[in-house]
């Protein structure tokens, strides 16, 4: 990801001027983040190092998930429709 489409994302979820470490913040990045090793490991099935990491950030995200569904349902639920993500059980 480039430091264009960070900068985007971030612009798009933060909730005050300098916020750059929120909850949506994270849980946005981390999307592009996985959606993008998604498309990868389509076309490099082998590729079990980068398999590893992506299971890793679909933990995290999923974490911080739980944890904005625990403090703010109605922000989580705006969330994963914003970013077309299944709602965690």
């Amino acid at each position: 990801m480039d430091k264009q489409k960070k900068t985007e994302i971030i612009g798009k979820y933060k909730q005050s001027e300098h916020d750059t470490g929120s909850v949506q913040v994270q849980i946005a990045i981390l999307t592009e983040r996985i959606n993008h090793l998604t498309e990868h490991l389509k076309k490099n099935p082998k590729d079990n190092h980068s398999r590893r990491g992506l299971l890793m950030m679909v933990g995290k995200r999923k974490g911080f998930l739980q944890y904005l569904k625990d403090r703010d349902i109605e922000l989580y639920r705006n969330l994963i429709k914003d970013l077309g993500i299944r709602e965690i059980k």
